[in-house]
């Protein structure tokens, strides 16, 4: 990809959508810790849902650096691609399990398992975000505010 191709590729993402990701990361997260805190578990229980969770999104963001990296032609090793999405599967294949052989109402395991998946949406869209404002810096470091150029900032001294 040519500097300029790249230059024009590179699109700042919109004050609404990075919002929107965290506000989505946040209330998925929310949802499943408030749920997992007031369940009728056994400690251990908690903390296997707690595991997969973390697990879950940790994957999430590896498998969407991976497959971006790849597509930007950085250097992705076939074995790190590999261990991510094994990762991503075994949190989902851990989850699913969890959730069918819990007792728990049908409309609880519903709770978790929408806090579960809408986490790891927002977490690879808050990753995206994150990733493009980088480069969008990189590429107009002009853009970038700084106490210097932030409007009614007044110098200190």
């Amino acid at each position: 990809m040519s500097d300029q191709h790249r230059q024009q590729a590179l699109g700042r993402p919109t004050g609404a959508f990075v919002g929107a990701s965290w506000v989505a990361l946040g209330l998925g997260a929310s949802v499943y810790f408030v749920g997992l805190y007031n369940a009728q578990m056994t400690l251990a229980e908690k903390g296997f849902s707690l595991a997969v969770f973390l697990l879950g999104l940790f994957a999430a963001i590896s498998v969407q650096k991976a497959v971006r990296d790849r597509a930007e032609e950085v250097p992705v090793t076939g074995a790190y691609l590999g261990v991510a999405w094994g990762m991503l599967l075994a949190a989902l294949t851990l989850m699913a399990v969890g959730l069918w052989n819990a007792e728990l109402l049908l409309s609880e395991k519903g709770f978790y398992g929408i806090g579960f998946a809408m986490s790891l949406f927002a977490v690879v869209a808050v990753q995206k975000n994150v990733r493009d404002l980088a480069a969008y810096r990189a590429v107009h470091p002009d853009a970038v505010v700084t106490p210097e150029r932030a409007p009614f900032v007044t110098p200190q001294g």
